[in-house]
């Protein structure tokens, strides 16, 4: 608990002043928070094979997002001469994604109030989704306290902040579409991953968006 503390306020060797990139616990924090909200967000339909397999899955779509997105920052900072920070770009970035498995974690009674209030599918899948969005943002908090320091030692700094940012919850929601399901659809069975998963992520959001507005105008 020390640890999470001291990542979320940003001190100890989670500091933006720290030297290189507390590897080790920022990789355990990730993993065991992701895995306590992929337990719980599987758990809908009381299928234990489903809750299993989504422990992995919350920390497999945090890693895959972050790994997908690294070559193309790494590039952008090497364009624009930032290589000289780019550890510092990276703790910086580790510990936003650390901060958004612990936000998810701290997300779980919540959740679990919801699954127990409504049956319906569709509503527990844009509630998940309104909690990714809120722990994302949470991450986004930490990240920017992360360049703050860099921005003020070079203002080119800001194009490859904005950058990830755009690139990460393009690629974040695309890679959550691939590895579905999460939560599992208790009319289907249970598997690791859908047999469609390379359909477009944002039009089929869209369209439970749409059918979920049209439950409730009704």
């Amino acid at each position: 608990m020390q640890a999470v503390g001291q990542l979320l306020r940003a001190q100890g060797r989670f500091s933006t002043h720290s030297q290189g990139v507390p590897w080790r616990p920022l990789i355990l924090i990730g993993f065991s928070a992701g895995a306590l909200y992929g337990v719980a967000m599987g758990s809908h339909s009381l299928r234990p094979l489903q809750a299993f397999y989504s422990s992995f899955k919350v920390p497999l779509l945090l890693t895959l997002a972050t790994a997908l997105c690294m070559p193309s920052f790494f590039v952008l900072n090497t364009i624009l001469g930032l290589r000289d920070d780019f550890h510092a770009a990276c703790r910086g970035i580790f510990a936003a994604q650390a901060t958004i498995a612990i936000a998810l974690a701290s997300m779980i009674p919540v959740l679990l109030v919801v699954y127990l209030a409504t049956p319906a599918y569709k509503a527990i899948q844009l509630f998940n989704g309104l909690i990714f969005l809120i722990a994302t943002a949470c991450g986004q908090v930490t990240l920017a306290r992360h360049y703050r320091a860099l921005i003020r030692r070079n203002k080119l700094h800001r194009i490859p902040y904005a950058a990830w940012l755009l690139i990460y919850v393009f690629v974040a929601i695309q890679s959550a579409w691939v590895l579905r399901p999460f939560i599992g659809n208790p009319r289907m069975e249970v598997g690791f991953l859908r047999k469609d998963p390379w359909n477009n992520a944002y039009l089929e959001v869209g369209a439970i968006l749409g059918k979920v507005l049209r439950r409730f105008l009704d």
